[in-house]
């Protein structure tokens, strides 16, 4: 069946203007789940005309629908049919790396010399990306991490080789509308990255965890220290992100010679042993995250 998905691609010289997505053109997104429904959301907050967008995912999540309907995004039938339509700007791949061999399959005709392919998918790399989508111009591969979903992703990016400045630009400004970005020269640094922002909330959660019992440990009620680790970590973050300070001069501002912060991180600090455990954590993390792209040795 065919998606129409509005104005005709407008090739590897579109500008933005109404009914065009940043950097000019169509947008194909190729799975909308959590994250790939986090960036729709986050394009279609920054003002990308729903009409520049196509959704292709053969089980669209009720939000999904809900949120097509009110904004005239199309989304494919729930049939699993083929997409066929023509060349767009650019493909944001966003199934899960299982899928994508049967899912690239339905959209070959929507790449052409000027479509960008955008993936977040883990463990696919660029030489992943161009067999699979080997029609396309360009290929970028991207790995937001889970607080792209409010808004607040920390992603990581890297290009092909000979990859345009244009085509760049045109990612960065996708990948933008739900948190920070950061271009990577070595498609190698890709699993560093992946062990700190990618696995690193969980690292924050667990944080809280430990927060509260050992505010439990030390007299407080459950429900009250889990409700003061959690705005303590969530205040202290949005103090990072409102200051712009480097996190060394935020924690010495609160820490008075002699006082009860100090007294803390004297524990905390000691001998480097939370240092080491975290080196120790992001090892484990990156090396995980290389067998499971197939650029490791396998466990």
């Amino acid at each position: 069946m065919t998606i129409d998905i509005g104005p005709k691609a407008a090739g590897p010289n579109a500008t933005d203007g109404a009914g065009s997505a940043p950097g000019g053109g169509t947008i194909l997104l190729l799975g909308a789940g959590r994250m790939g429904g986090a960036m729709l959301r986050g394009w279609l907050a920054q003002g990308v005309p729903a009409s520049a967008i196509a959704v292709a995912d053969p089980s669209p999540a009720p939000d999904l629908v809900e949120l097509a309907a009110r904004t005239g995004v199309r989304v494919n039938p729930a049939d699993g049919a083929a997409v066929d339509t023509a060349p767009v700007d650019t493909l944001v791949v966003a199934v899960k790396p299982q899928m994508v061999e049967s899912a690239a399959a339905g959209v070959q005709a929507a790449l052409a010399p000027h479509t960008l392919v955008l993936s977040i998918m883990a463990g696919k790399t660029l030489a992943d990306l161009r067999r699979l989508f080997p029609a396309a111009g360009s290929v970028v591969r991207a790995m937001p991490n889970l607080p792209a979903a409010v808004g607040r992703g920390a992603t990581v990016a890297v290009a092909e080789a000979g990859c345009p400045a244009d085509r760049k630009a045109r990612a960065a400004s996708l990948l933008t509308a739900v948190g920070s970005l950061e271009w990577l020269a070595d498609e190698a640094l890709v699993d560093a990255a992946t062990a700190l922002s990618g696995s690193g909330p969980a690292y924050v959660f667990y944080l809280v965890e430990c927060l509260t019992r050992a505010g439990v440990e030390v007299g407080l009620p459950a429900e009250v220290s889990e409700r003061l680790a959690r705005a303590t970590v969530e205040g202290a973050g949005a103090l990072m992100g409102a200051t712009g300070q480097p996190a060394a001069e935020l924690r010495a501002g609160v820490t008075s010679p002699g006082g009860t912060t100090a007294a803390g991180l004297s524990k905390l600090m000691a001998d480097d042993h939370l240092q080491s455990l975290l080196n120790a954590t992001l090892r484990a993390a990156a090396q995980r995250a290389a067998e499971l792209g197939g650029t490791g040795p396998k466990a």
